[in-house]
């Protein structure tokens, strides 16, 4: 497979700008942009123009998370501002009204970091990580994360009622990273902690229990599952310790994830991951925000037997990334969090 050819496009300068998340808005597809400090949540349309400001202020938005009950509506946090000062950190609904948006709390959750709804055929679940539990201190790591589940109400935007949590996995040091799977009809999440990785997936049938395994034994920052080398089996990609500078790649073997590849150089505070197929090559899209902070694509080369990095754009220091595909489009989106940039990365055919 042929290198990504790529065009970088600055579109907009917002300080400390840090989630993504694609969406349709008012019947116009884009993406959310959502800072990590003082801020707010923004919608662009895929030319790059800002259409709408969600709300400009408060920032600490780590996640971003589209409903599917209406259109345009999602589920995002509010004031995680960093390990430190995250103690009213919030998930919120918004959802567009005929004059704006209507911002409610459906849950205050402390240290909430990381969320998602994850579903199966009958079922939508909340999932919500918490980098920490409590906090005395600046970098108090003595009171471990935990992930929480909820069952999500059928209509959100109308409901009284805040999410009822239940405590799925506890006494996760730094429960920092999360990666939302599917196989099949159902969804199952890759949750990273100094702890470990953990495979979470909901219960097959309503009612029955949660399917939690520890699939690495080691600390790690973010993960994600993608089959590279195409042999029919995914391998496991990480970024270790926490905020680490180690890119791994894990091959299942007897079933047991062990160690394929370490790439030989140290990239500081890596940080942003998505995995999937670009142009049908499998393809983990990658960055770091201190040192180089570069944008790079990690994928395996067929002929040479081996794993191979590209360069997609350096110094930028991103700190999420997603791609988003239509019919006539290609986008890289990258928050480049340390030069304050909103980049899109436009592919060529």
């Amino acid at each position: 497979m042929g290198k990504i050819k790529c065009t970088k496009k600055v579109i907009a300068t917002i300080e400390k700008c840090y989630s993504v998340c694609p969406i349709k808005i008012r019947g116009i597809q884009g993406f959310l942009i959502g800072t990590e400090k003082a801020g707010g949540c923004f919608f662009f349309d895929l030319n790059g123009e800002m259409q709408e400001t969600i709300w400009d202020d408060p920032g600490g938005i780590m996640s971003l998370v589209p409903t599917h009950q209406r259109e345009g509506e999602f589920l995002s946090t509010q004031e995680f501002y960093s390990p430190n000062d995250s103690k009213n950190a919030r998930i919120v609904l918004a959802t567009p009204i005929e004059h704006g948006w209507q911002i409610k709390t459906m849950a205050h959750l402390p240290f909430v970091h990381r969320f998602d709804i994850l579903s199966t055929p009958d079922q939508d679940y909340l999932i919500a990580c918490t980098l920490k539990s409590d906090h005395e201190y600046k970098e108090d790591w003595t009171h471990p994360g935990k992930v929480y589940i909820s069952v999500l109400p059928d209509n959100l935007y109308e409901t009284e009622k805040p999410f009822s949590f239940e405590i799925l996995l506890e006494n996760l040091t730094r429960n920092h990273g999360y990666y939302r799977m599917n196989k099949g009809d159902r969804d199952f999440a890759i949750i990273s902690s100094e702890n470990g990785v953990y495979k979470v997936k909901p219960p097959q049938q309503k009612g029955a229990n949660w399917e939690c395994e520890k699939i690495l034994d080691q600390a790690t920052s973010d993960a994600t599952l993608i089959d590279l080398d195409q042999d029919g089996e995914q391998e496991l990609v990480t970024l270790s310790p926490f905020h680490g500078e180690n890119l791994h790649v894990f091959r299942l073997v007897d079933g047991k994830f062990v160690l394929d590849f370490a790439y030989p150089e140290k990239l500081e505070f890596l940080h942003p991951i998505w995995s999937g197929n670009i142009n049908k090559q499998p393809t983990v899209i990658l960055g770091h925000r201190k040192g180089n902070r570069d944008l790079f694509a990690l994928t395996y080369d067929q002929e040479k037997k081996s794993y191979t990095r590209q360069t997609l754009d350096e110094d930028s220091g991103p700190a999420n990334v997603t791609f988003i595909k239509t019919v006539d489009k290609q986008l890289i989106v990258a928050t480049n969090r340390e030069t304050n940039e909103v980049a899109m990365y436009i592919l060529e055919d």
